[in-house]
């Protein structure tokens, strides 16, 4: 122990020992203590020997040497601290046979008297070892713990040492100097030579200032950036301090060759394996507040706080505070504290520590996440005491310091918690009964919110809607309901609790009425609902009930109707609709029921009633009236009679009118005691039962008949009768969809609807009105159902079945000539019947007819697999396939059903495409899927080509809105597919009715020419971009030689732009064909992209054409004029990129937003949807024009003679300016587009495709052979370039410039040849051609303009 009056100070200082190899050195630790007065005399200690390793000379041995100094006077300490730090390192020392050379001096530990004691610390930089603090009194309290630090102070110095070592394990530092010279490209390239030599240089002088450090052990350069040149290496060592680190760097500097100009204030050090980061709490929710601590033993208060998501430096605000701290002169630390941390929070944080030249850099990610509560779901309760439970659970299971639940509500209804924090749940029991929540109350919602709060001020609820239910009183209207046949009537239900599950109505037989017929209506005192019955029948005739449910619980009210027995006017026939009765004659009237009810029945005309006399016939009641004309009291007069029924209610009902037209008699040729007297080509219609045609009383006939007299005969104009049994389903038809038990009769009634007419199929062959009528009844059953079963399902398509044979085809077409939307009705209904089908407990099985097919399945729940039915029709030559992916059917709800029907005869019935002369020919295909699809939805399908040899086959579904709602056929959504022999692949994005039409003009997709024409297209393809490539290189070669004057310039300005622009088009209609497998877009985003792009850059081609014929134009037409080169190259540049990109913008912003800017099979703009092509074909066709007239202008003007110039040398120039200007030219303004022109057209010539293809796929060799190759200029400048002494000479140029000139300087050969080609422009030293051409330029001659 020392004495307390003195200080002591101890160091160490590293020597290299070297000598010949076979000295042995054996250094033993020894102590030689040693007092110095204030003259410094010193005591040296040798220790130990630390480790050896390899210089340059022989051998070569390192030691580490510690030193104790004590000093009587304090003051003395500082000055010899001074002076060790301002030493310049190595310090050599010379000896006969030896040589030991001072690498560096530090001090480690430094003593001082406090009161009786001495305590000893540690520099920066150095510890004590572990067992010294363990062993030995600290300056710190007694019993502190050093369990996660070495400790820095002790009482006295250990008897038997050692002192203070190096502090931590070994660091990598990332360091970085900057050399100020130019940065050689060659420094790049690891295994080139130059970078070698830098990498061998720089780490020699890095070792040899670096081995200075404690613990170095290696330095490697890992590589150098631009600017100037900044060199990146590593060292391996312990953490030095900034004064040691400062000295090694000056050494650097020193054994560095001064030829590298190093940048002594730039260097640099990071390290990031000394701090030691940590986050409170680790699971972090927002709310949360979150603590970083970045934990270093490098005393530095200078530290940062970096947010890298959000890119910026983190200050102190209101929601983050950064508090930098030393502890104990042993650790710095820095706390980032962010106050209610949200996700924005979240991410990467750096935490850098900085001392003088050192970055100490540590990074920790941090996610902050909500507080996820799982809860139930609404809940209802009904308040009958019955006890019900309200659960919450936090997703994550941490600590949490509480779960508090809250209630808010109208009503006040407690519950008992009960909470368990380890699980990180919370139940909540509550009990209503009547008197909490009275009938004025029910329906109320209460909101229990269970709050989570964790223990770093995170807080999280969720909330769960309780709707507590009175039991319900529910009245009726009370007034009696009592109407008539064909009256309306509403019932209305009322309950004082708006809360329920459901509202439905039956009928005293427990029979539900369909939800058609009632609306139910909430409101805050409790709810309603009310049955309206608009048209009133018999059957509604009984006692309803008006049901609220609410769980298990049902509260009912019920009502009676009377419905008295009153004729419909639809169901009352009357006979004449209209009739010419002579002014002296009579004619008997009738009204027919087909019912004998107790009526009071009368006829009226005007204001005067006349009595009818009653008439039974079987099932069929008429009321009769003789009317006499002569009662009127003027003839010849239009006049109307009516019957008027009455009944027993006094409610009366009025009949269709009876139109009669009292004439004079003179002119009346026809005369039937039946059909009643007319005039020639009087038209006149009955009803078809009381007509010469034959029927039952008790069953008549339906549908009306058109007469027209001719001559003296009446002639049947129009029949259409319905038979006797058609009739009769047909009004029992319109009574079920007005009945309260619709769905328990139609199943019944399609059964018999099949029955009837399998057995009249021959009168509905002869009988265009029964046909119409079995559709009017299919479309009126089809809006009943809500669910239809497989029987159900059968009925429908064996009547269906029925009317589609061939033999009632031609009855089709007799009825489409009166009604054109029969088809379209028919199909309508059998999509709403398919929509409806339901699997019920089986699977749907399939239904085979000879004219109708139907295959279906049913979603389950799980993984579908893929949708694929296929229909033959062996009678029709006829077969089809629908396939749809199961990941298309992902997206459906479970136990939905997708059902396709097939018909081989609708073909020949749905309307044609008249206006474009397109047939079906194909079966026609309905799929329908029993749920709204809100998604597209692809479906693929195959159809039997029966017409291989028609060309140009069109995917169509029939559009029920077109044709003012008659419907017709639209390709939408849909497109070919594939066209392979006998078959046509079609695709849709969406569900109807499918079918293919056939059109004679469109080109054969399969036909030897489209083929010829692919194999033209892809090999000059080929040729063209190999082609364009080889002239830009040609360009750039000769660039300087053929640019020599303005004109030229903007000639090969204009032609390179054209080059580059047509072989990015090709390069770009390569990747449009590489994104389509067999006219299928594999990437719709992509396939966008490829036709802006292709848009565009055939654009630019046309409008760099148009720049250089406006250029061409411009020099010979107006010579005298001048316009600089700056200004021509910004016009030019305007017109070749400016108007193409407004262009393509325009229209892709006008169409894309709709989906309709491509075409459906090709990436190519849209012509059948939005015409969007005429963005491309009307500035082609424009710009062709006018370079057409340009060519004229530039011909006429080479023609032109000049003055003084003999008339045969003329001609001859002449003839050979001209055949020049035609070659040049003609590929470059237009030929090629002019022949693309016919192929628009329907029907264009072969010829005019194989002609537009060639010239097309080709153009690129023309411009490379015409626009480059062919100019004299640039034929002379490439024999120039690459003849034998042009070679060598060039070649020895080129390499003394590479000597001496910068590559990218602006003076070089090469950046003054790129310069050009761009279109810039720089300082050169020696006058341009262009300054002595103007003069030349405006009298050139037509040659000069030319190239």
């Amino acid at each position: 122990m020392k004495s307390p009056g003195r200080t002591s100070l101890c160091f160490m200082f590293i020597v290299i020992y070297s000598s010949q190899p076979t000295l042995n050195l054996n250094l033993e630790p020894i102590v030689h203590p040693l007092v110095l007065s204030e003259q410094a005399i010193a005591e040296e200690e040798l220790l130990r020997q630390k480790r050896a390793v390899a210089t340059n000379g022989p051998a070569a041995e390192e030691y580490t040497v510690e030193i104790e100094i004590s000093f009587e006077n304090s003051s003395s300490m500082e000055p010899i601290k001074a002076y060790l730090n301002n030493l310049s390192f190595p310090i050599q020392g010379n000896s006969t046979d030896l040589a030991a050379s001072l690498l560096s001096i530090a001090v480690t530990t430094v003593c001082r008297p406090v009161g009786n004691e001495i305590w000893c610390s540690c520099e920066t930089g150095y510890r004590w070892p572990w067992e010294k603090c363990l062993h030995n009194l600290t300056c710190q309290e007694h019993g502190s713990s050093f369990s996660r630090h070495h400790c820095g102070c002790l009482k006295g110095l250990p008897p038997n040492g050692p002192f203070c070592q190096l502090q931590g394990a070994d660091v990598i530092l990332r360091m970085s100097v900057r050399l100020n010279v130019a940065f050689p490209e060659d420094l790049k390239n690891s295994s080139s030579a130059l970078f070698r030599s830098y990498k061998t240089d720089l780490e020699t002088a890095f070792w040899k200032g670096y081995r200075i450090l404690p613990g170095f052990k290696l330095v490697t350069v890992t590589g150098f950036r631009p600017g100037s040149v900044v060199v990146t290496y590593e060292v391996k060592t312990t953490t030095p301090s900034p004064e040691l680190m400062h000295k090694a760097n000056e050494q650097v500097l020193q054994s560095l060759n001064q030829t590298y100009k190093m940048d002594y204030n730039s260097f640099q050090a990071v390290t990031s394996n000394e701090t030691k980061f940590s986050v409170i709490p680790e699971t972090i929710f927002e709310g949360d507040t979150v603590t970083l601590v970045c934990e270093t033993e490098v005393l530095s208060s200078n530290a940062s706080w970096y947010h890298v998501e959000r890119r910026h430096d983190i200050q102190n605000s209101s929601r983050f505070s950064v508090y930098t701290a030393i502890l104990n002169n042993m650790t710095s630390v820095s706390r980032l504290i962010i106050d209610n941390a949200t996700q924005r929070d979240s991410g990467e944080y750096i935490c850098k520590l900085t001392l003088d030249i050192f970055e100490f850099e540590s990074r920790k990610k941090i996610d902050v996440t909500p507080i996820k509560i799982s809860a139930n779901e609404e809940t209802k309760v009904m308040c009958d005491n019955n006890s019900v439970s309200l659960n919450c659970c936090s997703e994550k299971n941490v600590n949490w310091s509480n779960i508090e639940w809250k209630q808010e509500g109208k009503i006040n209804i407690p519950g008992i918690p009960e909470t368990d924090l380890d699980s990180g749940c919370s139940t909540y029991t509550i009990r209503a009964d009547g008197a909490q929540c009275p009938s004025g109350s029910s329906g109320t919602r209460v909101v229990y919110t269970c709050e989570f709060s964790s223990a770093h001020g995170a807080r999280g609820s969720e909330s769960i809607d309780v709707i507590f239910t009175s039991v319900a009183n529910v009245t009726i209207t009370p007034d009696p309901i009592s109407v008539s046949e064909g009256q309306n009537f509403s019932i209305k239900c009322i309950s004082d609790v708006s809360n329920f599950d459901e509202v439905y109505w039956n009928t005293s037989a427990g029979i539900k009425i369909h939800q058609r017929f009632y609306t139910t209506r909430r409101h805050p005192d409790g709810a309603e609902s009310v049955l309206t019955v608009r048209t009133s029948s018999r059957e509604w005739n009984g006692t309803y009930n008006c049901i609220f449910r609410y769980k298990n619980s049902c509260r009912m009210a019920t009502k009676d109707v009377i419905v008295h027995p009153l004729p419909l006017q639809s169901n009352i026939m009357v006979d004449p609709l209209e009739a010419a009765i002579p002014c002296k004659g009579s004619y008997s009237l009738q009204c027919c029921i087909e019912e004998d009810e107790d009526y009071k029945v009368t006829f009226q005309m005007g204001s005067l009633s006349f009595p009818a006399a009653k008439d039974v016939n079987g099932k069929q009641v008429c009321y009769k009236y003789n009317f006499i004309a002569n009662s009127v009291s003027w003839c010849p007069k239009n006049v109307e009679m009516f019957c008027h029924f009455t009944n027993v209610a006094n409610n009366s009902v009025q009949s269709p009118s009876m139109k009669l037209n009292l004439v004079p008699g003179e002119n009346i040729t026809c005369q039937d005691s039946t059909i009643g007297v007319g005039e020639p080509g009087k038209v006149i219609q009955k009803l078809c039962q009381f007509s010469n045609i034959p029927s039952s009383p008790g069953n008549p006939i339906g549908g009306v008949i058109t007469y027209k007299c001719e001559g003296s005969q009446w002639k049947v104009k129009r029949n259409d009768c319905i038979s006797a049994s058609i009739n009769s389903l047909l009004h029992l038809a319109k009574a079920l969809i007005k009945s309260p038990s619709q769905d328990e009769t139609l199943p019944t009634y399609l059964q018999n609807l099949s029955l009837s007419t399998s057995k009249v199929e021959h009168e509905i062959i002869s009988s265009p009105g029964s046909l119409g009528a079995v559709i009017d009844i299919l479309d009126l059953l089809s809006t009943v159902p809500t669910q239809v079963n497989f029987k159900m399902m059968t009925h429908v398509l064996s009547t269906i079945n029925i009317i589609l044979g061939k033999p009632i085809l031609r009855t089709w077409k007799v009825l489409q000539q009166q009604q054109t939307n029969e088809s379209s009705q028919l199909l309508d209904s059998v999509e709403r019947f398919s929509r409806a089908l339901q699997a019920g407990d089986g699977a749907i099985l399939p239904i085979i007819k000879t004219n109708v097919q139907m295959r279906s399945t049913v979603i389950k729940t799980g993984h579908p697999q893929n949708y694929k039915q296929s229909f033959v029709f062996s009678d029709s030559d006829l077969w089809g396939n629908v396939a749809i992916d199961k990941f298309q059917l992902e997206s459906l709800q479970p136990e939905a059903s997708i059902v396709t029907v097939a018909f081989p005869t609708l073909k020949a019935i749905l309307a044609q495409d008249v206006q474009a002369m397109n047939f079906a020919d194909s079966l026609v295909m309905t799929t329908t899927v029993s749920h709204n699809i809100t998604k597209p939805f692809k479906i693929s399908m195959t159809f039997k080509n029966n017409n291989p040899a028609g060309r140009g086959p069109r995917c169509v579904f029939w559009n029920f809105s077109l044709a003012n709602r008659t419907g017709g056929w639209d390709s939408s959504g849909c497109y070919v597919k594939e066209v392979d022999g006998d078959h046509i692949s079609c695709i849709c994005d969406h569900l109807t009715s499918f079918s293919i039409l056939m059109s004679p003009h469109s080109p054969d997709p399969g036909s030897l020419l489209k083929i010829l024409l692919d194999i033209i297209s892809y090999i000059g393809l080929g040729f063209s971009i190999l082609s364009l490539a080889a002239c830009l290189v040609v360009e750039a070669v000769v660039w300087k030689s053929v640019t020599k004057n303005r004109t030229s310039y903007m000639r090969h300005m204009c032609i390179v732009n054209i080059t580059a622009s047509l072989l990015v088009a090709d390069i770009w209609f390569i990747v449009a064909a590489a994104i389509h497998d067999h006219h299928y877009p594999l990437n719709e985003t992509a396939c966008v992209a490829a036709t802006f792009f292709i848009h565009f850059f055939y654009l630019s081609v046309f409008f760099w054409m148009l720049a250089l014929g406006l250029m061409l134009f411009y020099r010979l037409v107006f010579i005298l004029h001048d316009t600089s080169k700056s200004i021509q190259k910004a016009i030019a540049f305007s017109l070749g990129y400016g108007c193409p990109l407004v262009i393509s913008v325009i229209t892709v912003g006008a169409t894309q937003p709709q989906e309709v800017y491509t075409r459906k099979n090709a990436c190519w703009l849209n012509w059948e949807d939005t015409k969007a092509l005429l963005a491309f074909v009307i500035p082609a066709l424009i710009i062709v024009v006018i370079n057409v007239t340009i060519t004229i202008v530039v011909i006429t003007k080479i023609l032109r003679p000049s003055i003084g110039d003999k008339p045969s040398r003329q001609e001859k120039s002449s003839l050979f300016q001209i055949s020049k200007s035609i070659g040049v030219l003609t590929p470059l303004l237009g030929l090629t587009w002019g022949f693309g022109l016919a192929t628009v057209f329907q029907g264009s010539n072969a010829v005019f495709h194989i002609i537009f293809t060639l010239l097309n796929a080709f153009q690129g060799l023309f411009i490379l052979l015409f626009g480059c190759l062919w100019d004299q200029k640039v034929q002379e400048a490439l024999l120039n370039k690459f003849s034998l002494s042009r070679w060598s000479s060039q070649h020895s140029k080129s390499t003394s410039l590479g000597s001496s000139t910068p590559v990218f300087s602006m003076s070089s050969p090469i950046s003054r040849r790129l310069n050009n080609l761009f279109g810039k422009t720089g300082t050169y030293n020696v006058s341009t051609p262009e300054a002595t051409s103007s003069s030349l330029e405006n009298s050139s001659s037509a040659y000069s303009l030319l190239n």
